[in-house]
């Protein structure tokens, strides 16, 4: 299964594609961030990132989405543009008929680290680690969203060997 992580974001929009394969192997199959200039308007920003996560799924071709549920902060105008930036999160994946997976920053974590309240470093070495990669994806938010997608595969084979436990 190959699953597109996003970590949402109006100045940058994290994702990282992260393929189980057969064995139960997780490889991580591209990473990175969509950015956008502070000076362009919202509309436009909102755009361009629905343009690239659209053009990303044309590409690579994911079964599913899995993205991080907004972590409500005391800035209230940080957490309206981070909710916007889901929302075209959201729309690319119905356009392009996928199963949107949500998880809480602390339900990445526990699925990463085994700890709900680890340190970010904490979560990013353990990302580097599971997936055998040389250095922690750059940058940091393309790191999250990695952590995100493999938050989703640990989730979907816990779901999965449930399932099976009540046929």
């Amino acid at each position: 299964m190959l699953v597109l992580g996003i970590d949402p974001g109006t100045a940058i929009t994290g994702f990282g594609l992260v393929r189980e394969e057969d064995d139960g192997e997780l490889v991580m199959i591209a990473c990175g961030a969509i950015t956008t200039p502070a000076s362009q308007p919202m509309s436009e920003r909102l755009a361009t990132i629905y343009e690239q996560l659209s053009a990303l799924i044309a590409e690579h071709q994911p079964q599913t989405v899995a993205v991080e549920q907004l972590f409500f902060s005391r800035n209230v105008r940080t957490a309206l543009a981070v909710g916007q930036a889901r929302g075209v999160v959201l729309l690319a994946a119905a356009h392009a008929d996928l199963s949107v997976h949500e998880y809480t920053p602390l339900q990445v974590k526990q699925a990463i680290v085994g700890y709900g309240r680890a340190e970010k470093a904490q979560v990013q070495e353990m990302v580097r680690l599971v997936l055998r990669l040389d250095a922690v994806p750059q940058p940091d938010d393309a790191a999250d969203a990695v952590a995100v997608a493999v938050c989703h595969l640990h989730s979907a084979r816990l779901l999965d060997l449930l399932a099976s436990q009540e046929e």
